[in-house]
């Protein structure tokens, strides 16, 4: 299980929690707590909030934010502001940029200022919208702007298992549905269903491979991915009957009715009146059963043509 220390470590993964803010007017644009989101009035119902995982080292967030982190002591809150240079960057001014309102007719978008549009593998803001044209920004959200970091470390994972998970977490979102067994030689990873239709697992499965061979200290990861059909239903058990109830009366067998006559029987009956004989060799012959391909030939006899 996780264990605390006084301090953290580089190379060591942890769960933390943080508000971000932008220096020059306090306006809180990241979190990971919901109370913070609903006070800040971006709220998202979908998102999940909670401490996030981070392997100090991997390079997912600012350096000079890791740099804070490492150091810190657990359960302690800790600030720290960090210039525009050390975080996103200055804004470049030709990463604006001017498209015909036509271009995202095609993508069926209604650009407005503020919204998020993407074009091939870059995504920008749109900042302004007027006579038939879209100026678009795909600079980073947070270049040229000074950053306030509020957070706290939680925990420092130790158990291998759980690192493992933690990783998972860092590079899909979720370790749900994932197994792990953990060896000196090397780690196997059974995957999940989601796996195989996550459009993003190609790409996010080579930085999991790179950061369990950190946490675990192995050179080989091994993933499993299981195909299976889908169970077959059970069958639904018998009804059992219902006891029978004191002073129930026990309904009555209706016997069956004898079948009427047909008119071919009755038609030969009238014909052979003075022979009991013909009427009864008339009746008991059969009539000819029809071939195989007769029925094969006749649609009524045909069973309902699969779609």
């Amino acid at each position: 299980m996780a264990a605390k220390k006084g301090s953290v470590s580089k190379g060591d993964l942890v769960y933390i929690d943080y508000d971000a803010f932008f220096a020059d007017n306090d306006r809180l644009f990241d979190t990971t707590r919901a109370e913070s989101a609903k006070k800040a009035g971006f709220f998202d119902e979908k998102f999940e909030y909670g401490p996030i995982p981070v392997l100090l080292g991997a390079g997912k967030l600012f350096g000079a934010f890791e740099a804070a982190i490492e150091g810190a002591e657990v359960g302690k809150e800790t600030e720290i502001k960090i210039a525009s240079a050390d975080a996103a960057g200055a804004r470049d001014p030709k990463l604006v940029e001017t498209y015909q309102m036509k271009e995202f007719h095609k993508q069926e978008i209604n650009p407005y200022p503020g919204v998020e549009v993407q074009f091939g593998n870059r995504r920008g803001t749109v900042m302004y919208v007027g006579a038939g044209r879209v100026k678009v920004d795909f600079n980073n959200p947070l270049a040229g702007k000074d950053l306030v970091y509020k957070f706290t470390v939680k925990e420092v994972v130790s158990d291998k298992v759980e690192k493992a998970k933690a990783v998972v977490k860092m590079s899909v979102g979720t370790s749900e549905g994932f197994e792990f067994k953990i060896t000196d030689e090397k780690v196997v990873v059974t995957l999940p269903d989601l796996t195989k239709f996550d459009q993003n697992w190609p790409v996010a499965r080579f930085m999991v491979v790179s950061n369990l061979r950190k946490v675990a200290g192995v050179d080989t990861v091994e993933f499993v991915e299981v195909w299976s059909l889908a169970d077959k239903a059970e069958k639904k058990p018998k009804a059992e009957k219902k006891p029978k109830a004191e002073g129930e009366e026990k309904p009555k067998e209706s016997k069956p009715k004898a079948a009427k006559k047909t008119d071919e029987e009755n038609a030969v009956k009238k014909e052979s009146k003075g022979s009991t004989a013909a009427v009864k060799k008339e009746t008991a012959k059969p009539k000819a059963e029809p071939s195989k391909l007769e029925k094969a030939g006749n649609p009524a006899n045909q069973g309902p043509k699969k779609k």
